[in-house]
């Protein structure tokens, strides 16, 4: 079909051997919602090889206000008290739309990625939209599927209840 989306089930997520070496590893801490704008700043720098950004000043407010209406989420990766990685979306219902994510040392957004897929599934999320193509999500079990179905399956999705009001991770999501 023209213009797939970009999907990950939650239960499809796959875990390589060196990313489940580095979630075993007790150096870093994964927060949520603690530092949202900063997320968002932080995915809006420069990356080699892109020019500019997408994330202007007036979409970086609109997904502020989002975040204070509780329905935009930070997942953040930290060590040593400074913020590595991490990636912001936001929640409808039990639709997970990944909008960006960054890393500032190895695995630090794949970190954030792998518990954040964690959690939704256990809150019984069905899909993360995450938009764009690219090698580093299919690596991780994100596949394409045609809009239509995908546009069906949200339609189900997002007139669920928010779950949970607030967004506090379970501990043992790591192993």
């Amino acid at each position: 079909s023209p213009d797939p989306r970009m999907v990950l089930y939650p239960p499809e997520l796959k875990v390589s051997r060196s990313l489940r070496k580095s979630l075993r590893r007790s150096d870093y801490e994964i927060r949520v919602d603690t530092q949202f704008r900063t997320v968002v700043r932080a995915c809006a720098e420069p990356r080699a090889g892109q020019h500019g950004t997408w994330i202007t000043a007036r979409m970086l407010a609109a997904y502020c206000t989002l975040h204070e209406r509780g329905l935009a989420h930070s997942v953040e990766t930290w060590r040593d008290g400074k913020l590595i990685g991490g990636l912001y979306g936001v929640a409808i219902g039990r639709a997970f739309f990944g909008e960006s994510m960054f890393a500032r040392a190895t695995d630090a957004s794949k970190l954030a990625l792998v518990h954040l897929v964690r959690q939704l599934e256990r809150w019984r999320f069905g899909v993360i939209d995450c938009q764009m193509r690219t090698a580093h999500l299919a690596s991780l079990g994100a596949r394409e599927v045609p809009r239509e179905r995908f546009s069906r399956h949200l339609e189900q999705l997002v007139n669920y209840p928010p779950e949970p009001a607030v967004w506090a991770f379970d501990r043992d999501l790591a192993g």
